[in-house]
């Protein structure tokens, strides 16, 4: 039996289910996020396809990307994180390093081409969402 299933405190139906329950479109943050943006007055695209990477939340007239980065699946604070991973490191590490990169070359392809992206980690979101939307009120304001 490979060592990481030794280290989970889960079984693996348990494991299952919680990888299953995880959203990656329509997040407590990112929906938290949009309803405060909503309740201002601003009026956004969710999901944008035609850009790379698909934005959470996308104000197109101003060119305004805006993701919601969950600290676990992009990598919050990752040469100290790293290490707690206690389970399936051979996939997690890999994964994540992975999903870092991605996010660093959809961030520059943007900007290329005159977007400006808004990064909000979640816990940021939880804690303090009145500054996310203030700065991404800012951002347009700048822009309009």
């Amino acid at each position: 039996m490979p060592l990481y299933y030794i280290m989970d405190n889960l079984t693996k139906e348990q494991r299952k289910k919680n990888m299953k329950a995880i959203r990656s479109r329509d997040t407590k943050i990112e929906v938290s996020l949009r309803k405060e943006l909503w309740k201002r007055g601003y009026r956004y695209r969710i999901h944008y396809k035609k850009l790379k990477g698909k934005p959470d939340i996308v104000f197109v007239k101003q060119k305004i990307a805006v993701f919601c980065d969950s600290e676990f699946f992009h990598g919050f604070n990752w040469n100290e994180q790293q290490k707690n991973i206690k389970s399936n490191r051979e996939y997690w590490i890999p994964k994540i390093e992975s999903n870092i990169t991605k996010d660093r070359m959809v961030t520059k392809t943007l900007e290329k081409d005159g977007w400006v992206v808004l990064r909000f980690w979640g816990k940021e979101i939880q804690k303090n969402i009145k500054y996310c939307v203030d700065r991404i009120e800012q951002t347009i304001l700048e822009r309009t």
